[in-house]
């Protein structure tokens, strides 16, 4: 299995957006841009980039979905000069949610809306930066909030028991919990936890504090399958709302969205003929759960 790839939807702005990412994290690239013909949405910009090396998806699919802070990017910065100038950049056209400075986790962070909606936590962690610099960060508020570890233990323990073994999963590590005195949060639910899903580190969060915004699929978490039971074991491990299915996406019963994905969809989506791709594509906007076999008798023509 590759990497857990976080999944933008833009309105029309997909292909920009990843333009001026990739302007402004180190070590960042535009890896390809293609376009799906005659969807619901009309023909829609898929683009994939690399910030700092963490792969990334976006869409433009029209206003169907929004960004909220439900989930956020978090960069970490060996230098406190790249915070400042990485959150000067990204706020830019934007909103601040926690301004520049000091807090008793780091000694130079800030919390950003970019001008698309997206939020970003951009902190100084000097050598702790590593190579994983690029951290999804979901926050579990309202109906879920509190549910944080119960969501962790649910994550790492399918992707640790997925078919063919998924590596690097696990290593759940609650790093900080409220306390006393620190209401609306309710002591011993957690302010900051980390866990990894296939090498990709992923930070949670609860929040009692009142928000209006929830989970969505404005940003989900592609899973790369290579086989059509890995398919089928993601599927039914993490899909709670039957609603929700479409395409290859669901929703689990946190309300966080994934795309259970079979590798080779991106092959056949990359031929040169228009009519094998038009098939495939048609295929698959009728699936919910995605079946490898169908979609390539589609490409086939058969």
């Amino acid at each position: 299995m590759g990497k857990i790839t976080p999944h933008l939807w833009f309105d029309k702005e997909a292909k920009e957006a990843a333009e001026l990412y990739t302007s402004l994290i180190p070590n960042s690239k535009m890896t390809k841009v293609r376009t799906l013909r005659n969807t619901p949405s009309g023909d829609c910009d898929i683009v994939s980039f690399e910030l700092s090396g963490q792969p990334f998806m976006a869409i433009s699919a029209g206003p169907l979905f929004k960004f909220n802070p439900s989930v956020s990017f978090q960069i970490k910065c060996k230098m406190k000069d790249d915070v400042d100038a990485i959150f000067e950049k990204l706020s830019n056209g934007g909103k601040v949610t926690m301004p520049l400075g000091s807090y008793p986790f780091s000694e130079r962070y800030g919390w950003l809306e970019d001008k698309y909606g997206l939020s970003w936590q951009v902190i100084f962690a000097g050598e702790d930066a590593g190579k994983k610099r690029i951290t999804p960060v979901l926050m579990f508020v309202g109906a879920v909030c509190g549910k944080t570890e119960e969501a962790i233990h649910l994550y790492t323990e399918v992707f640790r028991n997925a078919p063919g073994g998924a590596e690097g999963s696990g290593n759940a590590n609650v790093l900080s919990r409220y306390g006393k005195g620190e209401e609306p949060d309710r002591e011993g639910t957690v302010r900051y936890a980390s866990f990894t899903l296939l090498g990709q580190e992923i930070g949670a969060m609860d929040s009692a504090r009142e928000h209006k915004f929830a989970f969505n699929e404005a940003i989900s978490f592609v899973v790369p399958c290579d086989t059509q039971g890995e398919i089928d074991y993601f599927w039914e491990r993490l899909s709670a709302d039957p609603k929700a299915e479409q395409c290859g996406w669901l929703r689990d019963r946190f309300g966080v969205s994934w795309q259970v994905t079979p590798t080779v969809l991106n092959q056949l989506l990359s031929s040169d003929d228009k009519e094998k791709t038009a098939r495939v594509t048609q295929a698959f906007l009728k699936m919910k759960k995605f079946d490898i076999d169908a979609l390539k008798r589609a490409y086939e023509g058969t």
